[in-house]
């Protein structure tokens, strides 16, 4: 499994590098490079994953270590689905990153394994399963809103940069952002309740860590507020974009709060 996990960081690293220079340089070469080994890591990640759960006898999202590896698994996943829709060629310079360095920061984690009770474990799978989906497709928001930031700063220049020709119109970004927006709230809302069931179930009573769980709340609050705000007032644009930025920050803070 080292082995799987080295093949995997290094291609997710590769294909970091190549969109990066792809931003800059504008070679269709470098993109099909960087697709291609984002396409191959994904793949031997994959395989990690289906090997480590064989081994332990669980799903991969049971220790610190396994919840970065699986957590990046998705954001690729989520990233090459929006890729394949949209195909919006500079989406990975600002998604792929955050899959790297979530991969690259697990192997500094323990890999011990963790035993659960089987009644315990279903809700446990469940909880974990939507929560990092629903994170995933956050995630994207979060690389989407810079985008979408930084295209508007272009449009109001007097003078707009190499971005401006590069990066897509707002409309599909605020389209894209509303979307993943509309899939990761509710993913994360049943992800948050099927975790206090697995709480109760573990513990035989109802019971919450307020510190672990204060953070979730407020992300939960953040993205519902977005969530319920587009639908109600219609917000959109700009105030959408810097939501959905200041809310990922919230979601990194939380969840390394959560799982420790």
């Amino acid at each position: 499994m080292k082995i799987l996990f080295g093949i995997t960081l290094f291609f997710y690293f590769l294909s970091m590098v190549k969109y990066f220079s792809y931003l800059a340089i504008r070679r269709k070469m470098l993109f099909i490079i960087a697709t291609v080994s984002i396409s191959t890591g994904f793949i031997f990640h994959t395989a990690l994953l289906v090997a480590r759960s064989m081994a332990t006898g669980h799903g991969p999202y049971a220790t610190t270590f396994e919840y970065y590896s699986f957590f990046s698994w998705v954001l690729v996943l989520v990233y090459l689905i929006a890729e394949i829709r949209y195909k919006i060629k500079d989406l990975g310079s600002f998604v792929i990153p955050i899959a790297f360095i979530s991969l690259a920061y697990a192997f500094f984690l323990s890999r011990y394994t963790s035993d659960t009770a089987p009644v315990v474990q279903f809700w446990l799978t469940i909880h974990r399963t939507l929560s990092f989906i629903g994170y995933a497709a956050l995630a994207l928001t979060f690389g989407v809103g810079i985008m979408y930031i930084i295209q508007e700063s272009q449009l109001k220049s007097r003078h707009p940069g190499t971005f401006y020709h590069r990066l897509p119109s707002l409309e599909i970004l605020d389209d894209i952002n509303r979307k993943a927006v509309d899939i990761g709230f509710p993913l994360i809302t049943l992800g948050f309740i099927s975790g206090i069931i697995w709480a109760r179930q573990r513990d035989g009573f109802f019971s919450l860590d307020f510190k672990r769980t204060i953070l979730m709340v407020i992300t939960w609050s953040t993205y519902g507020t977005l969530f319920f705000g587009r639908i109600i007032a219609g917000w959109r644009g700009r105030k959408a974009a810097r939501f959905v930025v200041y809310g990922f920050m919230v979601v990194i803070i939380a969840y390394m709060v959560h799982i420790y």
